[in-house]
C-alpha cells in the first residue's frame, strides 16, 4: 500500500482530551478480580473499580469511523495518558500506527509524517495525555496504536518505559465502487496537568 500523508491538525476537539483516558486490558486488578473473583460491598455492588491502583499508563481507541463509501473518510483517534512516578521530571510517549490488512498474519506498523514521534511533557507535571487521530485508511483492515511510554529524570535518562496496545478499529471491506485509502497522519494534541 503506498502512503501519502500530510501533516495537518487534529480534527477532534479538545474537549475529546477530557474523557477518562483508559483501556480496560490495561487498567490492573485486585487480587481478587485476577483470581475471578469479585469484591462486593453491602449494597451487592461490584467494588473491584474503587480498591484497584490507578494505573501509570493507559491507551485507549477513542473513535473509529469505519466507512464502504468513498466519499466518506475512515478514520480513528487513539490517546493515552500517563502519570507521573517518582524520581522523574519529564514524560515521554509515542504512538506508533499498526496496520493489519485483508491476507495477514501479523500487524505491521505504518509510516507516514506526523506518526511515530516522540512527544514530550513540561516538567514537573502530574499527568500527560496525548491524542492522535488518523486518517484515510484502508478497507479492509484492522488498526490499532501501540503506545510507547517513557518516564525521565533529572538528566534525561530513562528511568521507566511501557508498551500498551489499544483495542482495535476494524474498517469494512469497500464497496464495489470504493477504493483504499492511504493513511494520513495528523499533528496529534497534547495535555499536562499539574494536579
Amino acid at each position: 500500500m503506498r502512503l501519502s500523508a500530510v501533516a495537518g491538525c487534529l480534527v477532534a476537539a479538545l474537549a475529546l482530551a477530557s474523557v477518562a483516558v483508559g483501556d480496560t486490558a490495561a487498567v490492573p486488578k485486585t487480587a481478587a478480580a485476577q483470581a475471578g473473583g469479585s469484591q462486593t460491598g453491602a449494597l451487592g455492588e461490584d467494588q473491584t473499580s474503587l480498591t484497584a491502583p490507578k494505573p501509570v499508563a493507559s491507551a485507549l481507541l477513542q473513535q473509529c469511523a469505519t466507512a464502504t463509501a468513498p466519499q466518506t473518510e475512515r478514520s480513528a483517534t487513539f490517546a493515552g495518558e500517563m502519570n507521573a512516578v517518582p524520581g522523574a521530571t519529564r514524560m515521554e510517549m509515542r504512538i506508533n500506527l499498526e496496520e493489519l490488512a485483508a491476507g495477514e498474519a501479523r500487524f505491521r506498523t505504518v509510516n507516514a509524517p506526523g506518526l511515530g514521534l516522540w512527544q514530550r511533557s513540561a516538567a514537573g507535571l502530574k499527568s500527560f495525555v496525548h491524542i492522535q487521530q488518523v486518517t484515510n485508511l484502508s478497507a479492509p483492515a484492522l488498526y490499532r496504536a501501540a503506545v510507547r511510554f517513557r518516564w525521565l529524570n533529572a538528566k534525561g535518562r530513562a528511568i521507566k518505559t511501557e508498551e500498551l496496545r489499544t483495542s482495535v478499529c476494524e474498517q469494512p471491506g469497500p464497496s464495489a465502487t470504493a477504493g483504499g485509502g492511504s493513511v494520513t497522519g495528523g499533528e496529534g494534541q497534547s495535555r499536562s496537568s499539574a494536579s
